[in-house]
């Protein structure tokens, strides 16, 4: 009867009747000192715990060592049916007193004798689940959301990395260019040029500032032009002429475009003026490579943005393609840490959706990422649209070992995943069929065997304003 008191204080068994206390049973009043562990990780034994004082900690052990901090227990507070309910076989956390206090222990036999002979508890019971299996699934989704900004960010700025190295080592090349192309002009300065020399100074630098696009070589031939046109330079006087061939044969110049210059200059000045060449030509090209650097910090720029403010008009058009190439941009860099290749094959055209529906970016950035997490190292990752009168479809196909016959039911199931612990929340697919049904009024369907598993979504060209019925096209495609 004084347990019985002291329960009465906790929520759950609040309405509990005096008549009502012979459904608890056997139950243990265990004692928990500052410290002692009360549950550990991966025990068979589950039970149902009622904390009447003191206070406890609840962690998750992940994959890496480390542990999440899942909930705290103060008194009054119940915890442990969630496992029972849901039919787990071993404990997935560790509870620990962080405070001197008392617990009910009740046994996963008395936890069913309870829930089946006292209703007034049982609806407690089943009340307080709803509100903890909500909030649990609350705190997944918002994780799943910084994992992905957070794959997101370190893939931007691995991203922006590459084109901010390659534009500040140009420009520092080009500053030691610039450097010498003063130091030769100055030293041309002092000189009394001959008209010819003038003339031939003059057609260097058209050509040298002229677009130059020379065929491709094999290295080997690329090293026996460089070599054949050092050689030629020494031959002439020139100082530095291991260092000026290559960057003279990569734009295409060979030793006839420069005779003009070893006829114009004599011996002493010859080495100054092809020097002030190569320093020109070298100095447009590293021009050109910060361009591109530029250039491609722009189109990461421009492909985030689309990525994150894509979905911020309610009502509009939506490009596919387009957005689908942003997402690409975005998560380049796990494809070229699993040196995987992308096969688009697009429909003609450019197939527009008009819609209400947001999410699209995430639909993709989730079916892709599972495609790269799937497939093998060196692998493919295929990506192919196409559309009939109502309906456009985007397969996403990679080259994987498949899914288990026996899993595939459960796939767009919440929490479901194949992958290790800490590292899939089981959310990704479960968000993007919910965004294809309920955002878009589209479906989405995977087939699979060893090698190939493609998911291939059906979104409607227009918005519907009643249910249309699935296109064969969906399974069509597939085939």
């Amino acid at each position: 009867m004084d347990l019985l008191a002291e329960l009465r204080e906790v929520p759950i068994f609040s309405q509990l009747k005096v008549e009502d206390a012979s459904c608890l049973g056997d139950v243990d009043l265990i004692e928990t000192p500052k410290g002692v562990v009360l549950v550990e990780s991966g025990e068979a034994e589950l039970s149902f715990w009622v904390l009447l004082s003191g206070a406890l900690k609840m962690t998750k052990p992940e994959s890496d060592g480390t542990s999440t901090l899942m909930a705290t227990f103060s008194a009054g507070d119940a915890f442990g049916e969630v496992p029972i309910l849901t039919g787990a076989t071993t404990t997935a956390v560790k509870i620990k007193a962080i405070a001197d206090g008392r617990v009910v222990r009740i046994g996963e036999a008395g936890f069913w004798r309870l829930i089946g002979t006292c209703p007034v508890v049982r609806a407690g019971v089943l009340e307080h689940v709803g509100r903890r299996i909500g909030a649990y699934q609350v705190m997944t989704r918002h994780r799943e959301k910084l994992v992905t900004l957070g794959t997101l960010a370190a893939g931007l700025m691995h991203e922006l990395n590459n084109p901010g190295t390659a534009a500040r080592r140009a420009a520092s090349q080009l500053r030691e260019n610039l450097t010498r192309l003063q130091e030769i002009s100055l030293r041309f300065s002092q000189r009394e040029l001959t008209l010819e020399q003038k003339r031939c100074m003059a057609q260097l630098q058209t050509e040298a500032l002229r677009d130059r696009k020379p065929e491709p070589m094999s290295s080997l031939e690329q090293a026996d032009a460089e070599q054949e046109l050092a050689e030629w330079l020494e031959e002439s006087g020139v100082e530095n002429a291991w260092k000026l061939a290559p960057t003279l044969v990569q734009v295409g110049w060979e030793c006839n475009d420069i005779t003009c210059a070893q006829y114009a200059f004599p011996r002493e000045i010859l080495s100054d003026a092809l020097n002030w060449l190569e320093s020109l030509i070298s100095s447009m090209q590293l021009v050109g490579t910060i361009e591109e650097s530029v250039a491609r910090v722009t189109d990461l720029v421009v492909a985030v943005k689309k990525y994150a403010y894509a979905d911020k008009n309610r009502a509009g058009e939506i490009d596919v393609h387009d957005s689908i190439q942003s997402t690409l941009t975005i998560l380049a860099h796990k494809f070229r840490h699993k040196q995987l290749t992308v096969e688009k094959s697009f429909a003609s055209g450019k197939p527009m959706l008009h819609t209400t529906g947001t999410g699209l970016n995430q639909v993709w950035t989730n079916i892709l990422d599972n495609a790269i997490d799937a497939s093998p190292e060196g692998g493919k990752v295929s990506i192919r649209t196409w559309q009939d009168e109502h309906f456009l479809y985007v397969g996403i196909a990679d080259q994987g070992q498949g899914i288990p016959e026996e899993l595939r039911d459960h796939i767009f199931e919440p929490f479901f995943t194949t992958k290790p612990v800490g590292v899939g929340t089981g959310l990704g697919l479960d968000i993007a069929h919910r965004i294809v049904l309920g955002q878009f009024h589209g479906n989405i369907h995977f087939e699979s065997q060893r090698g190939k598993t493609e998911f291939v979504v059906q979104l409607p060209l227009e918005a519907p304003t009643e249910c249309v019925p699935a296109s064969p096209g969906l399974e069509a495609g597939i085939s």
